[in-house]
């Protein structure tokens, strides 16, 4: 599971950052969005994933 989150978060960073290269205007902005929600999503499942592990140790 977390392999995969890192994957996709970083699949979805390396496309918003290639996103002001390859597309202008509304086009650039929607992708952007969508792959910004990405990484967000992604980072909150790695960090709560994270919080959860801590919590099983103690």
């Amino acid at each position: 599971m977390k392999a995969l989150l890192w994957l996709l978060l970083a699949a979805a960073t390396a496309a918003n950052i290639s996103t002001s290269f390859a597309f202008d205007g509304v086009k650039q902005i929607a992708v952007s969005l969508s792959t910004g929600a990405v990484v967000i999503g992604a980072a909150a499942c790695l960090a709560l994933l994270r919080h959860r592990d801590r919590q099983a140790r103690t």
